[in-house]
């Protein structure tokens, strides 16, 4: 009778053990999101037969891995992408609409929900957010003649104050961005949104050849002599390390270069970023990441409302306190008590009104490396602004 009793109880529990699906769940980085492990569990135990099952995977093949699962027929159920990578999933049918009520999109910052948005569909849930400012050191501004305190407004002054700084100081006036590298296309769309521009327009036409576009990268030939030694061998990081050492008086960067300034005793400024001729306002490029939530899972459903719980307002503004990531959205009275503690933060959040989102394209590859050979061109001497120009508009038609 007990032997009976216990196969009865190892059938039961073998019974339940198959009941409880998983949700597999791919989260970038070194570690587990800051209070991922508690919102699992609270959301486990509002969805109960559900179990989040998380895998950390490193940025270098985070993204690579979730492609290769989706591509293979054996997708994750929900997962941490770039969200400039949604249009190309959504194209080849292997994720879901993730769509957004009109007081979810405008509990977000301006353009949030444009980053994840083609056709006028969600296709993610925005999860991190980066935005951009203008850092000076105000030692090197001091060395070559100039008010330390009153970094350049617009692009001319941003100009003419790297030649200043590059002829009267050992340092170079800017850190250009130009390496073969992702960033590289990031930083010089700081330029363009910066003067109303723009590379793809709402209806999928391809609008880079533009006057707006044109001034941006005529620009960075202007500005490429007064800054480091051969730009195409440094990306924005390491642009980065060069003006914590002192070696560049002017770059753009995130939050974080904020933090190390800090930490190395910098006499040190931030702004918004200096302006084009035809710039409405202080303005940014927006970058998200985003959750993307797998087609054919069988849980498709729970791995959304998954998605939407785990970046609920206070939930998602907690994490992003953790990273050091800029505020999805202008949550108060924490933004505002934000900046009064760290009032470094003001640009970050002051720019996003005038930004622009990480250009959908369906080839998002193909994208980037035309931008970044455009650049290059242009930095290296070996096209003309316009020349360059035309050659990328051109070869973006086949990426869209």
């Amino acid at each position: 009778m007990a032997v009976s009793a216990l196969a009865l109880a190892s059938a039961a529990t073998g019974a339940f053990a198959q009941d409880v699906k998983e949700i597999t769940f791919i989260n970038c980085g070194d570690e587990l999101t800051a209070g991922y492990a508690d919102y699992f569990a609270e959301w486990e135990a509002e969805n109960p037969g559900f179990k989040v099952v998380p895998e950390v995977v490193g940025w270098g093949q985070c993204q690579d891995k979730v492609t290769t699962l989706a591509a293979a027929g054996t997708p994750v159920s929900l997962a941490y992408v770039g969200s400039r990578t949604l249009k190309q999933f959504a194209m080849n049918d292997l994720i879901v609409p993730v769509p957004m009520s009109d007081e979810e999109k405008a509990s977000y910052y301006n353009y949030v929900p444009d980053t994840v948005t083609f056709d006028g569909t969600q296709w993610g849930v925005p999860v991190a957010f980066s935005t951009k400012a203008f850092f000076w050191n105000k030692d090197l501004f001091e060395e070559a003649g100039l008010d330390p305190e009153t970094p350049p407004k617009t692009w001319e002054e941003k100009i003419a104050f790297a030649k200043q700084i590059t002829e009267n100081t050992d340092a170079a006036g800017y850190g250009l961005v130009a390496k073969t590298f992702d960033n590289t296309m990031h930083q010089f769309l700081h330029w363009v949104y910066t003067n109303n521009g723009q590379i793809i327009d709402a209806d999928g036409n391809i609008t880079i050849n533009s006057p707006q576009v044109l001034a941006a990268l005529q620009a960075i030939k202007d500005i490429v002599p007064y800054s480091e030694e051969g730009p195409t061998a440094y990306e924005q990081n390491e642009v980065r390390a060069i003006w914590l050492d002192g070696g560049v008086a002017m770059i753009e960067a995130s939050v974080g270069a904020a933090l190390r300034a800090e930490e190395a005793g910098m006499n040190w400024g931030v702004t918004t970023l200096p302006l084009g001729p035809d710039a409405q306002g202080p303005g940014t490029l927006l970058i998200t990441d985003a959750l993307a939530v797998f087609k054919g899972t069988g849980v498709e459903e729970q791995a959304t409302s998954l998605a939407k719980f785990i970046t609920a307002p206070e939930r998602q503004w907690a994490a992003e306190m953790a990273q050091g990531l800029t505020p999805l959205r202008p949550l108060e009275p924490q933004t505002a008590e934000l900046v009064a503690a760290t009032p470094y933060w003001e640009p970050f959040l002051t720019s996003i009104e005038f930004g622009g989102p990480e250009p959908l394209f369906n080839d998002y590859i193909g994208l980037q490396n035309v931008m970044i050979e455009m650049v290059q061109s242009v930095v290296t001497g070996a096209a003309e602004p316009q020349a360059a120009l035309d050659t990328a508009a051109a070869e973006l038609e086949q990426y869209k």
